[in-house]
């Protein structure tokens, strides 16, 4: 899957992709004809592998039928009830309603996502681990408000993205496993409550179901739609941490500053002398975006009504996975651009050097305790460094 429009967008692969989806909606109906064999509601005869009854190439003409139902799931029963025929067909999607099917295939997308996205947060833990310690003592300027402050050094900096990394990765980690979604057409499980034989054989098939899936077993979920909204809320968080990364390095690998470049910059179709930070520009560009759809995860939960929402649920899932994509694209910006990082310490002290008089606060707070102002006024440094490595340790272990 490619996007021209989205440079990056490749690096997603086919995660949640048009074909991607369509199969994990077939999957899901294959899973539950396999749940009703199992459980002695379909013949023997019923049980089927449909995953090669549909391919990429039913992608458009699913599409376009969903226009006449409001979602995908009608047009590809269609195709695959022309497909398998018999029993099959007979049994297929029985006591599920479409939104089963919709939102259990978006939680299996969403699943490999955060898998990737997890993994791409593990290798930044660990390389930005090395470079604080490595970096612990290499004396820089430290600017807020865009203008010289104070001596600080590179392993801070470096601690502070750290942070910020562990941050996202504890929000991703907080995220319970994706519940499966098997309620019927209102959530109240009537259709397999009559196919079982009782309420607890019903809650049966949709354990069954999860189990099958890898998800979570779950009671219905219809219109309480916080798993959703706490996954985008994560992943602004992990992109909120990239950007920062990409923010410092953007503005420190401008020639007058020179302390921090990419591994490898993007030239320019006229100025092919320039060396571009095209990681941190495209890092950036993502996260100026990751807020707004996450709120149109919020604002669609917001308009959840009755037991089916009329509008906000479809809303949902192209903001869903616009997000989950390119959440991923930049994780594994943000991975290369940390592992490529050329990092100036000459150039970073030279800096601090010729700030001179501009970082004045350790000449004030010298004379106010009568001793003598210290070139190497870092505070705490070392010890937050620590205490951001130890984190870090700790979330190592833990994965």
């Amino acid at each position: 899957m490619t996007d021209l429009l989205w440079p990056g967008d490749h690096r997603a692969g086919q995660i949640f992709s048009d074909a991607a989806y369509l199969a994990a909606m077939v999957r899901v109906e294959t899973a539950w004809l396999s749940v009703l064999v199992d459980a002695g509601i379909a013949p023997a005869s019923a049980r089927a592998d449909l995953t090669a009854a549909l391919s990429e190439a039913d992608v458009e003409a699913v599409a376009v039928a969903a226009e006449a139902t409001g979602n995908p799931v009608p047009g590809m029963l269609e195709l695959l009830r022309e497909r398998t025929g018999g029993e099959p067909a007979r049994w297929l999607h029985r006591g599920l309603t479409s939104q089963d099917v919709v939102d259990t295939a978006l939680l299996l997308c969403l699943r490999e996502a955060l898998d990737r996205i997890r993994s791409e947060l593990g290798t930044q833990v660990h390389t930005l681990a090395t470079l604080a310690e490595t970096h612990r003592d290499d004396p820089m300027l430290a600017r807020t408000l865009t203008q010289p402050a104070l001596p600080t050094t590179v392993g801070m900096k470096i601690a502070h993205w750290l942070t910020g990394i562990l941050d996202g990765a504890d929000c991703v980690a907080a995220l319970p496993e994706p519940p499966v979604q098997a309620g019927g057409a209102a959530g109240t499980m009537a259709a397999a409550t009559e196919l079982s034989g009782s309420p607890a054989g019903a809650i049966t098939l949709s354990g069954r179901l999860a189990a099958v899936l890898g998800l979570a077993d779950s009671p219905p979920w219809h219109t309480t739609r916080s798993v959703i909204t706490r996954t985008g809320d994560a992943l602004v968080t992990c992109c909120d941490a990239w950007a920062h990364i990409a923010n410092d390095v953007a503005a420190s690998s401008r020639p007058e500053i020179g302390e921090l470049a990419e591994g490898r910059g993007g030239g320019s179709s006229t100025m092919p002398h320039k060396n571009n930070p095209v990681l941190s520009i495209l890092i950036r560009r993502t996260a100026s975006v990751a807020p707004s759809l996450a709120a149109i995860l919020h604002a669609a939960s917001a308009a959840g009504i009755d037991e089916r929402s009329d509008g906000g649920w479809h809303a949902e899932w192209a903001a869903l996975r616009t997000l989950a994509r390119r959440a991923l694209a930049a994780a594994a910006q943000t991975t290369e651009l940390l592992t490529g990082l050329v990092i100036d310490t000459e150039r970073a002290a030279a800096n601090l050097a010729a700030a001179g008089d501009l970082i004045a606060e350790q000449r004030t707070m010298a004379e106010l305790t009568g001793g003598t102002p210290r070139s190497d006024y870092t505070g705490a440094a070392a010890d937050l460094i620590d205490a951001a490595l130890q984190r870090a340790r700790h979330t190592m272990e833990a994965t």
